[in-house]
């Protein structure tokens, strides 16, 4: 025979109320005491946090500060006049030529390498043995540490020399593109070596990052579109591709990032001036980046003409907090459609599925 406490504390737990054993859970308004712990870690996170946003404030300050001189300078007084600035009647005419060999060298990079770091992360994640596949992942990774002079040198004595009669061909039969029009270099000097220099070490950056995007692609959407009766290609290009837009987005603005700061390997490639410039099969007529510029002038400039280098600096600082938000809301609006596009594609994939199946039934 039951017990009265036992039969009324069934009745309350059916009609949803609480059990006498059940463990007593903190009503919404009931504050609980953080653990030592829990208060040494939210404040290590909250600090790092800061601390990441401070420094941020710092470079910039230090950059405005040390540019402000030379931005408002006049650009005909001696100190300005003669050496690394001579010839530029203000700030803007000096990091102008300057803006645009970096941005003209770091797209060239990205045209050259993207579709070959995409198309390594595709082999790796869905064309290669698992073997082959962790074998070179490791190699295309072990890129990434490769230093900067080293791509510096391999450019100098094996890129410059393959490229010179490549260089030529190029000069004869499409020299009416501006690209490669002018006269050729014979020492391979080129825009064209650094770019291809530049696409080189962003590889491992996008193939890295696109990789695992690529691998993060729901096992169920690559099934669904194989049991359609695509091909692999195919079942890449409709379930792989739409679901890593926002991710193949990102890594490729990362590794513009990265082609945007290069310093020694443009430095040491490079044959270049101060010009507007869309050759990249001349020697002399390469425009020159802001990185490069400063290495090779800082030295053996006055203190008014390393303001002028910490301005351009400062310069290149804006564009890569450009390119940053730009990434940011590509890969907003991109994420965004992915989830609307792959919505549309299972509905379809769904009502194609039913439509088989009704006609199997008829």
């Amino acid at each position: 025979m039951r017990s009265p406490l036992a039969n009324v504390a069934e009745k309350r737990s059916d009609a949803g109320g609480e059990r006498p054993d059940a463990p007593r859970t903190p009503s919404r308004g009931t504050k609980v005491k953080a653990r030592p712990a829990d208060r040494i870690f939210r404040f290590l996170s909250t600090g790092s946090a800061g601390l990441i946003m401070v420094i941020l404030a710092g470079v910039a300050l230090f950059l405005i500060i040390k540019a402000a001189p030379a931005i408002g300078a006049n650009w005909g007084s001696p100190d300005l006049a003669t050496g690394t600035t001579q010839g530029h009647s203000s700030f803007w005419a000096y990091v102008g030529p300057l803006i645009w060999g970096t941005l003209f060298s770091a797209l060239i990079a990205l045209v050259l390498g993207t579709p070959v770091a995409i198309g390594i992360a595709l082999f790796i994640s869905h064309y290669a043995p698992r073997r082959l596949a962790s074998v070179l992942g490791y190699l295309v990774d072990l890129l990434a540490a490769v230093p900067s002079v080293v791509f510096g040198l391999w450019g100098i004595f094996i890129i410059r020399p393959f490229l010179i009669p490549f260089q030529d061909w190029l000069n004869q039969y499409l020299g009416w593109i501006p690209l490669f029009s002018g006269p050729v270099s014979h020492t391979g000097s080129t825009m064209l070596a650094g770019g291809i220099v530049l696409a080189v070490m962003i590889l491992p950056i996008i193939t890295s990052i696109a990789r695992e995007i690529f691998l993060q692609t729901p096992r169920l959407h690559e099934e669904a579109a194989l049991a359609l009766g695509s091909t692999r290609w195919e079942m890449i290009r409709l379930a792989v591709f739409p679901y890593a837009r926002s991710g193949i987005v990102s890594a490729t603005l990362l590794g513009l990032g990265r082609a945007l700061g290069e310093t020694m390997a443009i430095a040491m490639i490079i044959s270049p001036s101060l010009i507007f410039s869309l050759r990249i099969i001349t020697d002399t007529m390469n425009s020159q980046t802001i990185a490069a510029n400063i290495a090779n002038n800082f030295p053996e400039s006055n203190p008014l003409q390393r303001d002028a280098l910490i301005a351009t600096g400062l310069a290149l600082f804006v564009i890569s907090f450009g390119v940053n938000f730009l990434a940011r809301w590509i890969v907003a609006r991109t994420g965004a459609g992915n989830r609307r596009r792959i919505k549309r594609a299972t509905a379809q994939a769904a009502a194609t599925a039913q439509a088989a199946k009704e006609a199997a039934e008829a």
